[in-house]
């Protein structure tokens, strides 16, 4: 099986309105829970990481860093971003440290993280899901300390926001716990408490467990980006690029 594939090109356009409709049609009234990650699933960070960038790019007095826009983030890796800004390899091995300590200290933080903006059709959907019956789970590796923020990028996004057993936040206790163990701890809740009718994630370690897990759940990979770890998609679970549907189909 190839692994390593480019960001988005595991999913199919022209597959994902279907893909959409079915996980829909898998809440019932004795399985209404819709599991939904956050970062790079129902959210894009990347404006926050730009701002890391341009606050630091302002302490150094690099304006091609004070420039840094949402397009210039690629991946998860600051070299990336860099690279995008027009650094030359010495430049950046020069400040990686520095700015990997500056970046650590913020993105993990409600001031920051107020600045993510919504994947494409991502509220719709989520009214959707309620629409339908559903319940909605945001499930994140995101920590208790981050959820001023969260909740004010998800009233900027038109999310649903968390309101009794309806619409639910789960996050992790502490920053410094595991988000691997943490979605382990969330599933074994989720198996003691509700039956899953769909779930979304862009890891493939996390899409991969749902499927484990929730064997009769549609569960559904963003193929957005993630930490690159060497792990593929199971083969039963398909891609797409957002959540955007034609409109009738």
């Amino acid at each position: 099986m190839v692994t390593g594939l480019p960001f988005g090109t595991r999913a199919q356009r022209a597959h994902q309105t279907r893909i959409l409709r079915s996980a829909l049609s898998a809440i019932r009234p004795d399985r209404r829970a819709a599991a939904c990650d956050l970062d790079s699933t129902g959210l894009v960070n990347k404006p926050r990481q730009a701002r890391i960038v341009r606050e630091f790019g302002q302490l150094r007095g690099d304006p091609r860093l004070e420039s840094c826009g949402p397009e210039a983030v690629k991946t998860w890796d600051l070299r990336d971003t860099l690279r995008h800004c027009g650094l030359a390899e010495p430049e950046i091995a020069a400040i990686l440290p520095d700015i990997r300590a500056f970046w650590l200290d913020r993105f993990f933080t409600s001031e920051y993280c107020k600045e993510d903006t919504s994947v494409a059709g991502a509220g719709d959907y989520l009214r959707n899901v309620l629409a339908a019956g559903g319940e909605i789970l945001y499930i994140t590796g995101r920590h208790a300390g981050m959820e001023a923020g969260t909740l004010e990028s998800f009233r900027k996004a038109g999310f649903p926001l968390p309101q009794g057993e309806r619409v639910q936040l789960w996050l992790k206790p502490a920053l410094a716990d595991d988000d691997d163990r943490w979605k382990e701890i969330c599933h074994a809740r989720l198996l003691g408490l509700r039956a899953v009718a769909c779930a979304f994630d862009n890891e493939p370690t996390h899409v991969n467990a749902y499927k484990r897990s929730f064997p009769g759940a549609v569960v559904v990979h963003l193929d957005t980006d993630h930490s690159r770890r060497p792990v593929e998609v199971h083969p039963d679970v398909p891609s797409i690029h957002d959540f955007v549907m034609e409109p009738g189909a």
